[in-house]
């Protein structure tokens, strides 16, 4: 029961009163009795905006949630995101050909730096970008794209709808110049809502991705344009998740597939069978790596949302909540092509046990959840690169026992 405790004024309490002579100024009311604004109140903050890109788009209404850049031709871009805020609104995707970007000549310094720094410089022109195709048929957001590998034979987009559209991408030469065409080729819905997608890298399995859906599942499927049946077939489905499955990525060889969860586990699922060729699986059968926030040791309070394995496929990084960040070595079901030597000795053989795997490292360098991870894609520049919700950016060193090698902060 809530009591009052500011004391009651008696009844017959007479409140004290200024006299007027009392009073050494009077000051007239500008306001007409209202509030005086504090510093902080009415100010019309401008902020100007400087375009200094060599070329845009700006065709969505609405967020951008996905990014695809073609693995043969870099300047076909696919964006996806939503057509509009309302709770109803489609989702909606477009494909751009950034080739009609033409860079500028642009001075090297600023105009401070010329011999007369008030001489009228020249404005940059940039290029307004138009689409060549738009990626329609979602009910819901485009938040995940991706052209197959290793030759772009179909773009793949999944939404929160549950769906995967695919079509099939060619081009022809006209004038020196590629023409592309998209043609849809069908649509497959294994789950609610599908959060992210992945191009498996092996040219043995071309044409394979793999997905993660809201209700923890993963799956991995070919596309065939041959088959008319059955274009887009399941090869594996993973139910080992309890939670959201919120990232996934390959190693460089495309054998084994890591996906992390908002149950802070993490698999490496085995999803052709070579390491269980190499009684490499863990007892499960499915996978060479299973951890868990069981492991207090690997355990993230908050869950992971995000993966990323090193260009050599020998580390796997998972980032989740709070900044942190999990270092595992990975088992190498494919010999290094450096191990066959002039001498004629053969590659030492693996002696991984099952299921076991090394946390080489426990980091927490950010304030918030780091939902971006990056090998360095040379190996002879092996960092690793955070990006978190705190807008900060994060370098690793893995050769120096993963130090912080830059610590940007305020970069978003």
């Amino acid at each position: 029961m809530s009591s009052n405790t500011h004391e009651q004024q008696p009844e017959d309490e007479e409140l004290e009163m200024l006299d007027e002579d009392d009073i050494q100024e009077m000051v007239d009311d500008a306001d007409n009795g209202g509030d005086v604004a504090m510093d902080s109140d009415g100010e019309d903050e401008e902020v100007t905006l400087h375009n200094d890109s060599i070329a845009y788009f700006d065709g969505h209404k609405d967020s951008v949630f996905a990014i695809a850049q073609h693995p043969l031709y870099p300047n076909l871009i696919a964006t996806g995101g939503s057509e509009g805020d309302a709770d109803d609104a489609p989702g909606k995707g477009y494909v751009i050909d950034t080739s009609a970007a033409v860079a500028p000549s642009r001075p090297v310094l600023p105009a401070s730096y010329n011999a007369d720094p008030n001489a009228a410089t020249p404005t940059p022109q940039t290029t307004a970008l138009q689409p060549i195709f738009a990626i329609d048929g979602h009910t819901d957001s485009i938040n995940a794209l991706a052209f197959t590998l290793p030759r772009g034979d179909f773009l793949v987009s999944a939404g929160m709808d549950g769906r995967l559209r695919a079509y099939t991408v060619s081009a022809t030469s006209s004038g020196g110049q590629p023409q592309f065409q998209f043609q849809f080729l069908a649509e497959s819905q294994e789950t609610e809502e599908i959060n992210w997608l992945q191009p498996c890298p092996s040219t043995s399995y071309p044409n394979t991705i793999a997905l993660g859906a809201s209700d923890g599942s993963v799956w991995v499927l070919t596309l065939d344009a041959t088959d008319t049946t059955n274009p887009i077939r399941i090869v594996q489905s993973y139910f080992l998740h309890t939670g959201p499955c919120t990232a996934g990525a390959w190693t460089p060889d495309g054998k084994l597939l890591a996906t992390v969860s908002e149950d802070a586990s993490l698999h490496v699922f085995d999803v052709w069978g070579e390491a269980a060729a190499k009684s490499l699986v863990t007892d499960n059968g499915q996978t060479v790596v299973s951890l868990t926030e069981a492991d207090q040791r690997f355990a993230v309070e908050g869950g992971l949302y995000s993966v990323a394995i090193s260009p050599s496929g020998g580390l796997l990084a998972a980032g989740g909540a709070a900044g942190a960040i999990r270092i595992l070595s990975l088992p190498r079901l494919s010999q290094p092509s450096t191990a066959s030597t002039t001498s004629g000795k053969k590659p030492a053989t693996s002696t991984t046990t099952p299921g076991t795997t090394t946390i080489l490292a426990a980091l927490a360098v950010q304030q918030d959840s780091v939902e971006s991870l990056a090998f360095s894609p040379s190996p002879s520049v092996p960092l690793l690169a955070a990006g978190s919700v705190d807008g900060s950016i994060a370098v690793f060193d893995p050769v120096r026992s993963f130090a912080v090698r830059r610590h940007l902060q305020g970069v978003h």
